[in-house]
Parts: C-alpha cells; sequence; structure tokens
C-alpha cells in the first residue's frame, strides 16, 4: 500500500505591511513543495484577517506583479480552532471540514512571524514549522532581541529603542550613535518604514514613518562594513549554511531592491571570505539563533566592519523570505541542499518537536 500524502497547510498573507512579500514567498513554496510526497492544501488570510480555503490552481490573481498579486477571496472562509487537532472547518458549514498534519507558516512581520499564529498553532494542537512563540516573539522585536543578544555576548551594534508619546532629542541621541543613522519600527521585517538619516530634518521625517508601523521603533548606528548573510536550520542542533553578501547602489537593502527593482541588489553566494571568517559567522549565526530559542528555521543578518574584520549581528529573521530569489533558500541550494529537499527537512523538523512536546506531562 502506497504511503499516505501528509496535508501540508501553506498559511500566508496576513494583517501585515508584508502581506504582499508573504504571497510570493507562499507562491514559491506551494511550487516547490514534492506533490509525491504531500498534498498542500493553500491557506490565505487577507488583509482584514478572514481564513481563506482554496486550491494551489485558483489561489493567487496577478501573481507575477508583487504589489498586484492578491488570493483569490472567492474561496471559502475557515477558522482552525483550538483543540481541534489541525482540522479545518467551513464557516459556513460546519460540516466541511479538512484536517492538516503540518502548517506551514509563511507569513512575515506582525501577527505571523511575531509569536501570534504560533500561539493560535500551538492551541490548534497541530505541528507547525519554524520557532515557537518565543523564539518567533523575541526575534521580531529589534528592542527586545538586541538586548538578549547583548546579554549573551554576542557583537550587535549601538541601538536606542524609542516608544510612542516619549520626548525624543534628537541631539542627545546623535551624540549616542554619531551620524547618519538608521529609524526602524520595532516589529517589522522586509525593510518597511527603515529609513537612513543624515541630519535632523531626516531623523524626524524617519521617526514620524516608523511610528506609522509600530509602537516602538529602534534608532541604530551606522555601521560601514559588508552586508552578510547566513542561513540556519534545525531544533536543538542547529547547522549553518554558506555566506552570501547583498551588493547594492542603494543607500541600503531596501524593499524595493529586496523586492520589486530586479537591478536593485546583487546577492553574491558565495560571499567571497576566507575559511577562517565563514567559520567565525556560522559560529556566531548558530550562537545568535540558540540564544534566541528558536527553531526550525532562521535567516541571521549580519555586517563585517571595515578595517576590524568585526563581525556585527544585525538581525534574525525566524521567517525568512522564501521567494524565487530570496537569500534562505539560495544559501542552502548553494550548500548542496535543493528546495525541494529543504522544505523535506523543515516539516520533519515541526513534526519532530511535535511529538517530543506531546510526551510532556500537562497534568500533576
Amino acid at each position: 500500500m502506497a504511503n499516505k500524502k501528509l496535508k501540508i497547510g501553506v498559511l500566508f498573507g496576513g494583517k501585515s505591511a508584508e502581506h504582499d512579500v508573504s504571497l510570493q514567498s507562499a507562491k514559491n513554496v506551494i511550487g516547490a513543495l514534492d506533490k509525491n510526497k504531500y498534498e498542500v492544501i493553500p491557506i490565505g488570510i487577507d488583509k482584514k484577517g478572514k481564513w481563506i480555503l482554496g486550491s494551489a490552481s485558483n489561489y493567487f490573481l496577478n501573481e507575477k506583479k508583487l504589489k498586484l498579486t492578491k488570493s483569490n477571496e472567492k474561496n471559502r472562509e475557515v477558522a482552525l480552532y483550538a483543540q481541534g487537532e489541525g482540522v479545518l472547518t467551513d464557516i459556513e458549514n460546519s460540516k466541511n471540514q479538512k484536517k492538516i498534519d503540518v502548517v506551514f507558516p509563511v507569513m512575515h512581520g506582525p501577527f505571523g512571524e511575531d509569536g501570534s499564529i504560533q500561539g493560535l498553532l500551538k492551541l490548534a494542537g497541530v505541528p507547525f514549522v519554524g520557532a515557537g512563540v518565543l523564539g518567533s516573539a523575541v526575534g521580531m522585536d529589534k528592542d527586545v532581541m538586541k538586548r538578549l543578544l547583548r546579554d549573551a555576548g554576542i557583537p550587535i551594534g549601538k541601538f536606542i529603542a524609542l516608544k510612542q508619546g516619549e520626548k525624543i532629542s534628537f541631539e542627545n541621541i546623535k551624540k549616542e550613535l554619531g551620524m547618519p543613522m538608521f529609524i526602524k519600527p520595532a516589529n517589522m521585517g522586509s525593510s518597511v518604514g527603515i529609513n537612513k538619516a543624515k541630519n535632523k530634518k531626516e531623523f524626524e521625517q524617519a521617526v514620524k514613518e516608523a511610528f506609522l508601523y509600530d509602537t516602538k521603533i529602534v534608532v541604530e548606528e551606522f555601521i560601514d562594513g559588508r552586508e552578510l548573510a547566513v542561513a540556519v536550520l534545525g531544533n536543538e542542533r542547529p547547522i549553518a549554511s554558506g555566506l552570501c553578501e547583498v551588493l547594492t547602489d542603494r543607500k541600503f537593502y531596501d524593499y524595493e531592491a529586496k523586492y520589486s527593482d530586479e537591478n536593485g541588489a546583487v546577492i553574491q553566494i558565495p560571499a567571497e571570505l576566507s575559511e577562517k571568517l565563514i567559520s567565525q559567522a556560522q559560529s556566531i549565526a548558530i550562537a545568535t539563533y540558540k540564544a534566541l530559542e528558536c527553531e526550525g528555521m532562521a535567516r541571521i543578518d549580519l555586517f563585517l566592519q571595515k578595517g576590524s574584520n568585526k563581525f556585527i549581528v544585525c538581525e534574525i529573521n525566524t521567517i525568512p523570505g522564501f521567494t524565487s530569489h530570496s537569500m534562505y533558500p539560495k544559501l542552502w541550494e548553494a550548500s548542496g541542499v535543493p528546495q525541494s529537499k529543504l522544505l523535506d527537512k523543515l516539516i520533519s523538523l515541526a513534526m519532530e518537536r511535535f511529538k517530543k512536546e506531546q510526551k510532556l506531562k500537562s497534568t500533576v
């Protein structure tokens, strides 16, 4: 008798400024999953938070253009309930149900990468790919992330966290961090809401924009160096890929360079570094991954400071991009793991963690 196919629910979209990027990542994941092993079930979340179930063949509209891509909302609305063991229920007909074996969240930013969806999936009693609630939450919040890395002795740049309503002194921040500086929403990715400021006017404009996306922002010192990334994979015993380098003529590797402008940046894989520096970066990446309680996967972004050959951790992405040109799958492909095998491994890691958690006692 042939092995039964695992039902993989690919969860994407959501109430985030990174909704469009999520659709592009999900389209790529759905295409790369081995259909001989898996029954792929696309589950879209629209910008209002509604869950929609459809088939891979009719899910994406205008799929070749990032800003025009959207999910087909003519598909039926579904819900995932607490302790439902991964059963999706049709909102209009509760008898119409579909069991999911593993959920693959391909959601970037708030409500997807920050522990929110991970908590729901845990309550629902279904295995899911990627970091758990804690690793997702601290990895998303750039302020908390940097404080934990600093306490773990992992090299980071100088930064200041600001909350909405606080009195902000440009002069004090300039004295502490120097110029230029970067201003970012604390809980956002894909370079959304990020700006580089070279003077007070640009700083004030950047702060205003960052607060559109979050109630807390971080201001970071400018680090003059090479921009690098490394992919990490695993649960208790994570491994690191080789490195890539981001080469761009823009002020920084912004949203347009990542997703819209084909000539916005060159991702050089592998990065041209000595074996010693590669090994050092991989060690720092794994230490970062462990310090932030990550599981499944993550991409760690680093700078190699000019003149000192010192690595500085910029941030971690617990659900890295999975578009056709994203760094995470490309790094593993260059390290000998093709995308379909990478997805197999991520699903296996999710099931492995779930089985271990199921063995834990929940009563005294």
